[in-house]
């Protein structure tokens, strides 16, 4: 198997042991792939998109592939729109998504015989982070990101998102424009995808935030919830009110609904046809029926009861699509 690496992060060595355990103890994907120990699974599986996802279909991957060591599965990280555009032109059997395929992207799809289900997958929460030692903030309305990260905005110190706050220059970083994270914030905060002030520095690596964030001492960004967990200490995460009071991101408020606006589904796109195959249909299913062990494994947040079913119902419906 070969799995491109991540620039977000490496999947967990104790977490993947322990998945590895729970979805050997009865997976009917991993049966359907060994077929029993008889007829072995071979070939090749291309996933390609969003880097937030990358380590889910990363884990997913390993997982299958301890019960199909013949299948290569690879796991490339060109940003979810860079993902779409490569599914779309049928380069890959399933597409990572950190936000739902666009009307254009559909066309494309569509106009090149490209069908396909979305499957929610896990759950995701964006963490807006300061420094360390920034001992001022502590939360922040949505009105204030938006001052802050709108077109044309002047604002580049903290004294002018509160008058309370110190005299500090503030020094942005963030998600690069291929990124379904930059989609997902700049709809959130600014109401619009791509509406965001430029002067900021971009990057599809996450670590590049971190390291930029950690290294000012008014410096702010913005990146997945997961990521902050693992390097929480170097950075502080704020609290946001999103208009009912400050709520700080966890995997409790992210997966309730109740961490606004900035927490988002986490998707892939299996391509049907490619379900002709038999190791792109049993990984599929694999990653279906382990949806809760893989999102463990990768440190997000699994889903909740209603977003497994209709995790079930969505395969349901790409297997219909699959008939002839």
């Amino acid at each position: 198997m070969n799995i491109l690496p991540s620039p977000r992060r490496a999947i967990a060595p104790a977490a993947l042991a322990a998945a590895v355990v729970l979805a050997a103890g009865g997976c009917g994907g991993a049966d359907a792939g060994s077929q029993g120990g008889g007829d072995k699974l071979s070939g090749t599986i291309r996933v390609d998109g969003s880097s937030t996802v990358a380590p889910l279909s990363t884990a997913a991957a390993q997982l299958f592939q301890q019960q199909n060591p013949g299948v290569r599965v690879t796991v490339g990280t060109s940003g979810t729109g860079g993902g779409f555009e490569k599914f779309c032109n049928g380069e890959t059997e399933i597409s990572d998504a950190s936000r739902p395929i666009q009307p254009e992207e559909k066309a494309r799809c569509d106009r090149n015989g490209v069908r396909f289900e979305e499957f929610q997958v896990a759950n995701d929460g964006l963490s807006v982070v300061v420094d360390k030692d920034n001992d001022f903030a502590e939360c922040l309305t949505v009105e204030q990101l938006r001052k802050i990260w709108e077109p044309g905005s002047e604002v580049t110190n903290w004294n002018q998102v509160d008058p309370a706050f110190p005299d500090v220059e503030l020094e942005l970083f963030g998600a690069g424009t291929d990124s379904g994270t930059f989609d997902y914030f700049t709809q959130a905060v600014n109401g619009e995808e791509g509406r965001s002030r430029t002067d900021y520095t971009p990057s599809e690596d996450d670590n590049v935030t971190v390291q930029g964030v950690a290294g000012s001492k008014g410096g702010m960004g913005y990146f997945g919830l997961s990521y902050y967990e693992e390097n929480q200490d170097k950075l502080k995460v704020l609290k946001i009110d999103g208009g009912d009071g400050c709520v700080a991101p966890s995997r409790t408020t992210v997966q309730n609904g109740t961490y606004k606006p900035l927490s988002r589904p986490l998707f892939i796109y299996p391509n049907a046809a490619a379900l002709d195959r038999r190791e792109v249909e049993a990984f599929v299913e694999y990653y279906v029926e382990n949806n809760a062990d893989i999102a463990e494994a990768a440190q997000f947040v699994p889903l909740n009861a209603q977003q497994e079913a209709e995790l079930d119902k969505a395969l349901q419906r790409l297997r219909e699509q699959h008939k002839p």
